[in-house]
């Protein structure tokens, strides 16, 4: 499946129906009065998040969506039908912004969350509701109302708790294969991976924790460069990130350095987010050469965050380093009872 995650698209509510004029015509009613029924509302379009939806792929190709038009009211008081509404389905983690302003209308993150973002218009007046005192037989209706109609861009935001984050060919798909059933494209050149890919990690109880292997950043990424601002989009939401390094590399500080300035560059709180570091691919070094503990010290002493040597080939390492990520989620969803609660 092709994997779509922004969409840019026209919504439009049914319009109002008319009201009409009309005479009560009855045989044995010699002062028949007004009779014209008011017309029916517009239908509404509205959202609806899904999980079973995984990417924004049917606005690629459906760009526009329009909510049914109210009835026109008819004789004896009687009111148009209501348009029905449109409902329209989106992925779990959907942001609906204003094209036209930019403005975040709704964050739809879960199961059948609902949000209406285009309200249907109101039914118009038949002469039946102008009947006074001083006009006795009102010859005139009001037209139904348009619904409204905007222009709506979709962004589809990973729903992941933990985001793996690095360099090309850090080895995040071997490791988010490695610790799930995730099983994306792997192979030994830059950018394998060009959409994100996500695996439930389970812990020795069984609960599942979403991890999300984000596709490999590169320095300018935070303004733009290369995919930049779709990678780094889908870790907006994640709650700990894993940063993966290339034990192999040849400046493994100038690698880590550089992502950590495109998250500050980013914003959005990214560069404070809780964070592990990973130095990966251990069982291709070359210990003699290089010291790896070393490299480890030196890089816990610039993020003051845990440090772990892992091999996502051989699996050395592996458990500690979840350890540690379980133990961060536990202590955040501790601080977020107490806001709460408090």
């Amino acid at each position: 499946m092709q994997f779509i995650d922004q969409a840019n698209i026209e919504v439009e509510a049914g319009k109002g129906g008319d009201g009409i004029v009309a005479f009560r015509r009855e045989k044995y009613v010699p002062a028949g009065g007004p009779s014209g029924g008011n017309g029916g509302r517009g239908g509404s379009v509205i959202f609806v998040a899904k999980e079973n939806l995984q990417t924004l792929l049917d606005f690629r190709y459906n760009h526009r969506f329009q909510g049914e038009n109210g009835g026109r009211g008819g004789p004896n008081n009687c009111t148009g039908a209501n348009g029905k509404d449109l409902t329209v389905e989106v992925p779990c983690g959907t942001a609906i912004y204003d094209a036209e302003s930019g403005e975040l209308l709704a964050d739809l993150i879960e199961q059948n969350q609902t949000f209406v973002v285009a309200k249907g218009g109101k039914g118009g007046l038949g002469n039946q509701h102008f009947l006074s005192n001083r006009n006795r037989a009102p010859e005139y209706a009001l037209p139904g109302l348009p619904g409204e109609i905007k222009q709506l861009r979709l962004e589809l935001k990973l729903l992941a708790e933990v985001g793996i984050i690095g360099l090309p060919n850090a080895g995040k798909s071997t490791l988010i294969s490695a610790l799930s059933a995730a099983r994306p494209k792997i192979a030994d050149y830059p950018f394998t991976t060009l959409i994100p890919n996500l695996g439930v990690v389970r812990k020795a109880t069984g609960y599942g924790t979403v991890f999300a292997d984000i596709p490999g950043l590169i320095e300018g990424a935070s303004g733009g460069a290369g995919l930049g601002h779709d990678f780094l989009r889908h870790i907006e939401r994640t709650r700990v990130l894993l940063h993966l390094i290339d034990a192999t590399s040849e400046d493994v500080i100038g690698e880590y350095k550089t992502i950590k300035k495109e998250l500050q560059d980013y914003g959005r709180g990214l560069a404070e987010r809780s964070l592990v570091l990973a130095l990966n691919k251990i069982d291709a070094v070359d210990r003699e050469s290089v010291d790896l503990n070393a490299l480890a010290m030196e890089l816990n002493h610039l993020s003051f965050a845990p440090v772990f040597l892992i091999s996502a080939v051989t699996g050395a390492g592996l458990q500690p380093m979840l350890q540690e990520i379980w133990r961060l989620l536990d202590e955040l969803n501790v601080v977020q009872q107490v806001e709460v609660l408090g």
